[in-house]
């Protein structure tokens, strides 16, 4: 039952031009312009070898958080969660077919950036296992919030709210400007954000050639574990 709904609802989002655009034009767009323009001051380096692991992490929140949010809140709104819940299908395999769809989803972004990165002379380090690790956590941590919005606001509010948490995370997360250009009481705020720990620890891995970052992973974990928890508990299906 999972599998079928995961393809299932893997087919409706890739038909979807509105979460194409969210989950693949804008953070291809930012890749290229960024890495081409000089508009933000990277640090020391290559642009496209800091920019690339936080437009990685950028459309990791774009597909599982934000997109998905707004889906679901308008699947709930139309009543198809509704006629989901007379399924044999329960709320968590509900929950686990979209987070497949999403892995499935992700796994065409990572293909898309990663070759537009080397196009543009990106040149990663670190181990690929500390990377899918990040991804896997990342995505189970913004599917949970997402899912927790969806299923508890309605589908205007949701869509109002996930689109201006995914602008402030873009801007404030540490994916195209640095956290170190914000105040120091501020990074430490913005450090224990997901967009933030999932950024900066690719980052740390892919352009850094660093171990594995535990301390993100942990921060990950914690903002996984809290989200799916309270997403499975307070989801609504109408």
């Amino acid at each position: 039952m999972i599998a079928a709904q995961a393809a299932l609802e893997t087919k409706m989002l890739l038909r979807n031009g509105e979460q194409l655009l969210l989950t693949v034009v804008i953070p291809t767009l930012l890749l290229v312009l960024f890495s081409s323009v000089d508009i933000v001051d990277t640090g020391a380096g290559k642009a496209v070898d800091f920019l690339t692991p936080g437009v990685l992490a950028l459309a990791v929140m774009s597909t599982a958080f934000t997109g998905q949010a707004i889906a679901t809140g308008f699947e709930r709104r139309y009543g198809v969660l509704k006629r989901l819940a007379a399924s044999p299908l329960p709320r968590w395999g509900l929950m686990a077919a979209k987070t497949a769809s999403v892995l499935v989803t992700e796994g065409f972004q990572v293909v898309l950036l990663t070759v537009i990165a080397f196009a543009l002379g990106w040149s990663p380090h670190g181990n690929p296992l500390s990377v899918l690790l990040l991804l896997v956590l990342g995505t189970a941590a913004f599917s949970g919030l997402g899912l927790l919005m969806a299923g508890t606001l309605k589908a205007e509010a949701t869509l109002a709210a996930g689109n201006l948490v995914f602008l402030l995370l873009l801007v404030g997360g540490g994916v195209v400007v640095p956290l170190d250009k914000f105040p120091s009481g501020a990074q430490h705020v913005l450090g224990l954000l997901p967009i933030s720990a999932l950024s900066d620890g690719l980052r740390g891995v892919l352009q850094h050639g660093a171990g594995t970052p535990w301390g993100d992973l942990g921060i990950l974990a914690v903002w996984a574990v809290v989200g799916l928890a309270a997403a499975g508990k307070f989801f609504r299906w109408e």
